[in-house]
């Protein structure tokens, strides 16, 4: 299946990124978030790495060990 990125920022809506997540992975995707540092105070890192059983990107040089 495919290999998403899935962007998270700083609103209340950022809950919703752990069920569309959960959403994806159940469909067999393969999930990585980044998430911004106002995204976090809504979404922890824990809840997005368990349900999309990858690590959480909150650094944009993290992410460019993503892409390699």
């Amino acid at each position: 299946m495919a290999c998403i990125i899935l962007g998270v920022t700083g609103s209340i809506a950022a809950y919703k990124a752990a069920d569309i997540a959960s959403a994806l992975v159940k469909h067999g995707h393969e999930v990585h978030c980044v998430c911004t540092a106002k995204a976090l105070e809504f979404v922890t890192p824990l809840t997005l790495h368990t349900i999309s059983r990858t690590p959480v990107f909150s650094f944009l040089t993290d992410l460019f060990v993503l892409l390699k």
